[in-house]
């Protein structure tokens, strides 16, 4: 045994990996194939309740049962995976999370190689959406913790600094955002101490975009009370429908009402690259803040979400905390300030960047884009087909990539059509609730996904609606 982690037999896990990198190379290649999810077997299952290993069984024990995982994620990748907004996944992910791994970087700061891809990531997304040079930004997880990260930045800027010592205190803080926005803002709101309650849903108009009028007039009102109104929150892609709210007016009111406009674009800013969205997303480059994800319509691996600030001192004052330990330095190791670490709360941070770094060099923006037009072209060629089906109806307008569709008129038979969808691999749309009706929602945000998907899924949904009724 040796006295470190190190393999004693190199040549043994240089085979382990180069099977396991084949397998995982044929598990992307052959995406196309077999069925969309299927459920983990139950001996797997069992394997996966062993007790705690004391004695290692070696690398490669190790890596044929992670590779017996393959076949059983999500569906993701997957052409006919339409539930929720899962990005689809790329090899150049695979090539860069193998080197990310081998440098095990730890990206909270310092000044090494890695800090430096993050830094050209920022600046190319200040360059995708035209925020000024002082904007800041930083890689994280997803548009949740983006969220959480933009919104204290607006809470500092409403009630001054010393809210990071003193607390939100008696705060009258209000914030809108439309009734079709994402949970991950009321969540943030929860976590930032000024409560859900402090967040007024607005209502929406027949397209599900924020309603402008009810906003100003639910602001006027909040105003008499004695409240104080800080936020605005446009959504850039509803999880629902994939509407847009007029970015350009909220900036407008955000402006004459001395607030903080946000934009929560989780999938939806990516179309800032696609001709078919570019004009939906008029106004976000006005926004003060902006979170959005790399890993849904733009198709790096999971995960990589993103905030950009528009002020950049302000996100540095509200985050930027430097105790002896980690003092700046300005040479040697400890130099390359200020550190990511001073624009969120993660000390320990991975190295995301670089596969959103090889997603953008190895494929550019105007092929990310075009993919993103190509699925906006398949949500409408599902409409039509949906349209021309007289036992199908069109629920919401196509505002994106999103298509809601119901069959006949009963809750309980949409219901059922999905799970049957999904529990036969065929297909994996998702439920959703519009205007009080259970709907079948089919989201295509899929570099994989072909207009014959679409005619399968169609077929499919009609076929299980008249054996159910």
């Amino acid at each position: 045994m040796t006295d470190t982690l190190d393999p004693e037999n190199w040549t043994q896990t240089r085979a382990a990996a180069h099977r396991m990198l084949d397998a995982a190379l044929d598990k992307i290649e052959h995406a196309t194939e077999g069925p969309v999810w299927q459920p983990l077997p139950d001996d797997l299952k069992q394997a996966l309740q062993a007790p705690l290993p004391q004695q290692g069984a070696g690398v490669a024990a190790m890596q044929a049962r992670a590779q017996t995982l393959l076949p059983y994620g999500v569906g993701n990748t997957h052409p006919r995976f339409f539930g929720w907004v899962h990005g689809a996944g790329a090899a150049s992910g695979l090539i860069a999370e193998i080197a990310a791994s081998a440098m095990n970087a730890n990206l909270g700061g310092r000044d090494h190689g890695a800090i430096y891809v993050e830094k050209q990531v920022v600046d190319w997304v200040r360059q995708m959406f035209g925020f000024p040079d002082v904007a800041s930004g930083l890689v994280v997880s997803g548009t949740s913790m983006a969220t959480i990260i933009a919104l204290k930045v607006a809470r500092e800027n409403a009630l001054g600094l010393a809210t990071r010592s003193d607390g939100v205190g008696a705060h009258r803080l209000v914030g809108y955002a439309s009734s079709q926005a994402h949970n991950c803002v009321a969540r943030a709101f929860d976590l930032l101490g000024l409560g859900a309650g402090a967040l007024r849903s607005v209502p929406v108009n027949a397209a599900y975009e924020m309603d402008q009028s009810a906003l100003a007039e639910m602001i006027a009102q909040d105003r008499a009370k004695g409240m104080q109104p800080f936020l605005v929150v446009g959504t850039a892609g509803s999880v629902n429908v994939g509407a847009f709210d007029d970015l350009e007016a909220l900036a407008d009111l955000a402006t004459k009402q001395d607030m903080w406009l946000h934009v929560d674009g989780a999938f939806g800013a990516a179309g800032v690259l696609s001709e078919t969205l570019r004009p939906r997303l008029k106004g976000v480059e006005r926004a003060d803040s902006l979170a959005f994800d790399f890993h849904k319509w733009l198709h790096v691996n999971y995960d990589a979400g993103f905030v950009m600030v528009r002020d950049g001192a302000a996100h540095l004052a509200t985050f930027s905390s430097r105790p002896d330990y980690l003092q700046a330095a300005g040479r040697g190791l400890a130099a390359g300030n200020p550190w990511p670490v001073e624009y969120g709360p993660e000390l320990s941070r991975g190295f995301r960047a670089l596969k959103i770094w090889a997603q953008l060099v190895e494929h550019g923006t105007d092929k990310l884009g075009a993919m993103i037009s190509k699925n906006c072209a398949q949500a409408r060629y599902l409409a039509r087909l949906v349209q021309d089906q007289p036992a199908l109806t069109l629920l919401a307008p196509v505002a994106s990539s999103i298509v809601c569709l119901r069959y006949g008129d009963s809750d309980v038979v949409n219901g059922e059509i999905v799970m049957r969808l999904q529990e036969s691999g065929i297909a994996a749309p998702s439920v959703t609730t519009l205007d009080g009706k259970t709907a079948i929602r089919v989201n295509i945000t899929n570099h994989r996904t072909r207009n014959c998907d679409l005619d399968l899924l169609v077929d499919e949904v009609v076929r299980l609606g008249k054996s159910l009724t």
